[in-house]
C-alpha cells in the first residue's frame, strides 16, 4: 500500500533536518563542492524523486502537488538540494514519462528509484544560451541509431547525473542543421553514450552541484530518440514551462525559511530595550518577505492545477514566465532582507540568508534570463490586445481570465492606452507590472478556499506599491545610455 503523501514529506522533512542539523552541518556542507557520498546516499534512499515517477513504474504518480511539496521541504534546508531534484523532476523525469519511448521507461525508471540514479536536460551552448534554436550540436540518423556530435555547458550535475537528455538539430545532406529540434536519452554506464566532462567551472554559488563544459560525440540507439507529438520546438517549450512552473515549489521552502529566520531574529533581537520587531522599519521588511511568502504560495496552488504532464504547456508562455520571472525576483529580495535584518552575523557564507543571496541569484539568470521573461510576457499581451482591439491596458485586463478578479483594484493605475513602439527597458517594466497581476490572482482565488484574508490584504498593499513604482519607470522611463568611450575628459584627478 503506497505511503500517504503527509505520512512520506513529514519523514522526508523531519529526515533532512535531522541529516543537515544534527548528523552533519548544512553550514559547513554548503561552502564546500558537491557533497560527500553518505549524506548523498542518505537522502536518495528516502526516495525523493518517487514523487515524479508514473504509478505503474513504482513511483508516486507524478502529481505536481507532490513534486512542489518535495522541492519546497528541500529548500527550506538547502536551495541547492532542491535545485537538484528540481533538475531531476522537471528536466528528465517528466519529460521522459510524456516523451520517453516505452521501452525504456521501465529500466530507467527502476534504477532511479532502487539505485539513487540522477539525470538532467542539456540544451544551452558555449555560443548559444537563451538563442537555443540555433543550437550547434547535430545529429544524423543511421541504420540502427543516431549519432551525436556537439558541445554544451552550464548543465546543472555536470559529470554527476547518470542520464541525460540532449538536444541536437539534424544535420541535412546540405551540411546545414534543421530547423526543428530533437531529443535524445543518453545512458552514461554505456561507453558509447558517455559525455566527456572537458572542466568543471567555479561556479560562485550552489556548491552543491556541478556545472561544467561538456562535448557531445555519442550514439544512441533508436529507441532513445524522445517521442514528439507536434514539433521538437512545441515540445522544448512544453518542458521549459512545466519546469518553470514549478520554480514557486522550490521558492516556496527557501522563502518561508528566510521569513522563519528574519521573523525569528527580530523577534529575539533586543535593540535600546525593545525588540527589533517593533521598529517600523523592521515590519515593512517582514511584511515584504510575507508577501513574498503568499505570491509564492498561490503560485504552488495554481501550477498544481494545470502543470501536469498530461496538460500541453508550449503556449503557456504568460503564465510560466510569470511565475519563474516574480518568484525568483522574490527570493533574491528575500535574502537580501533577510541579511539586511540580520546585521553583520548574516553576511557569512556559513549563515543561511548570507548563503542565500549567492545561491538565489542564478535562479533570475538560468532558464531564461527575466529581462527576456519580462519582455515576453510584454509582448504576449500587447498581441492580445491589439487582436481583442483594445488599447487600455486596463479595460483589457478585465476581460482576461489571468486577472479579471484582481484588475478592478488597479484600475485607477492601469488606466492608459499601450502605445505601439515601446522601447525594451518599458517593455521588461509592463512585464513585471502584469507578472504581479498573474500572480496575486492566484492568491485571491486560493482565499476563496480558505488562505488567510489577512495575507492576501497585505500583499495586496505590497503589489499595488510595485505596480505605482514600476508605472513610473513605464510612463516616465529614463532613456540613458551608456558612453561607450566613455575614458576621454572623465578623469577626476585632472579638475582638481
Amino acid at each position: 500500500m503506497k505511503e500517504s503523501y503527509s505520512a512520506f514529506i513529514d519523514r522526508f522533512g523531519k529526515r533532512l533536518h535531522d541529516l543537515f542539523h544534527y548528523e552533519s552541518n548544512i553550514n559547513e556542507l554548503s561552502i564546500s563542492r558537491g557533497l560527500p557520498d553518505e549524506v548523498w546516499n542518505k537522502i536518495m534512499e528516502l526516495k525523493p524523486l518517487s514523487v515524479a515517477i508514473p504509478e505503474e513504474f513504482g513511483g508516486r504518480g507524478a502529481q505536481v502537488k507532490e513534486c512542489l511539496g518535495i522541492l519546497s521541504a528541500a529548500s527550506y534546508e538547502s536551495l541547492p538540494l532542491s535545485l537538484t531534484f528540481g533538475i531531476n523532476i522537471a528536466l528528465f523525469l517528466e519529460p521522459l514519462a510524456k516523451y520517453g519511448n516505452p521501452e525504456i521507461q521501465n529500466s530507467i525508471f527502476d534504477r532511479f528509484i532502487n539505485h539513487q540514479a540522477m539525470g538532467g536536460l542539456m540544451i544551452t551552448e558555449p555560443d548559444f544560451g537563451s538563442d537555443a534554436l540555433n543550437m550547434r550540436t547535430q545529429y544524423v540518423e543511421q541504420e540502427h541509431d543516431y549519432q551525436l556530435e556537439g558541445q554544451k555547458h552550464w548543465q546543472g550535475l555536470t559529470g554527476m547525473a547518470d542520464f541525460w537528455i540532449i538536444a541536437a538539430r539534424k544535420k541535412l545532406v546540405s551540411g546545414d542543421l534543421a530547423r526543428d529540434v530533437e531529443f535524445f536519452v543518453t545512458d552514461n554506464s554505456k561507453k558509447e553514450q558517455q559525455i566527456q566532462v572537458e572542466n568543471y567551472f567555479n561556479n560562485l554559488g550552489l556548491y552543491m552541484i556541478p556545472y561544467g563544459l561538456n562535448t557531445i560525440d555519442l550514439t544512441v540507439p533508436r529507441n532513445q530518440k524522445l517521442l514528439q507529438k507536434s514539433t521538437g520546438i512545441k515540445m522544448m517549450l512544453d518542458i521549459l514551462h512545466r519546469s518553470r512552473l514549478q520554480f514557486p515549489g522550490m521558492g516556496m521552502g527557501f522563502i518561508q525559511r528566510m521569513l522563519d529566520e528574519a521573523m525569528s531574529h527580530c523577534i529575539n533581537r533586543k535593540v535600546g530595550g525593545q525588540q527589533l520587531l517593533n521598529l517600523d522599519s523592521v515590519q515593512y521588511q517582514l511584511s515584504r518577505i510575507q508577501s513574498s511568502y503568499s505570491l509564492c504560495s498561490g503560485m504552488c496552488a495554481h501550477s498544481s492545477t494545470m502543470s501536469g504532464i498530461e496538460n500541453d504547456l508550449s503556449g503557456e508562455g504568460l503564465e510560466a514566465n510569470s511565475m519563474k520571472a516574480l518568484v525568483t525576483d522574490l527570493m533574491q529580495e528575500s535574502a537580501q532582507i533577510c541579511v539586511q535584518l540580520s546585521g553583520s552575523s548574516g553576511y557569512k557564507i556559513d549563515h543561511v540568508a548570507g548563503r542565500g543571496i549567492v545561491d538565489s541569484r542564478p535562479f533570475q539568470i538560468f532558464e531564461g534570463s527575466n529581462e527576456m521573461l519580462y519582455t515576453q510576457i510584454a509582448e504576449i499581451v500587447i498581441k492580445q490586445m491589439k487582436k481583442s482591439k483594445e488599447s487600455n491596458l486596463a479595460n483589457f485586463m478585465l476581460t482576461t481570465a489571468y486577472a479579471n478578479r484582481v484588475t478592478p483594484l488597479f484600475r485607477k493605475h492601469l488606466d492608459f492606452t499601450v502605445v505601439d513602439g515601446l522601447v525594451q527597458r518599458q517593455m521588461v517594466v509592463l512585464g513585471k507590472i502584469i507578472a504581479r497581476l498573474v500572480c496575486l490572482q492566484y492568491v485571491d482565488v486560493m482565499t476563496d478556499k480558505g488562505f488567510r484574508k489577512d495575507l492576501l490584504d497585505n500583499c495586496t498593499k505590497h503589489m499595488e506599491m510595485d505596480v505605482k513604482k514600476l508605472l513610473s519607470d513605464f510612463l516616465d522611463y529614463n532613456n540613458a545610455k551608456p558612453i561607450v568611450e566613455y575614458q576621454l575628459d572623465s578623469n577626476w584627478m585632472d579638475f582638481i
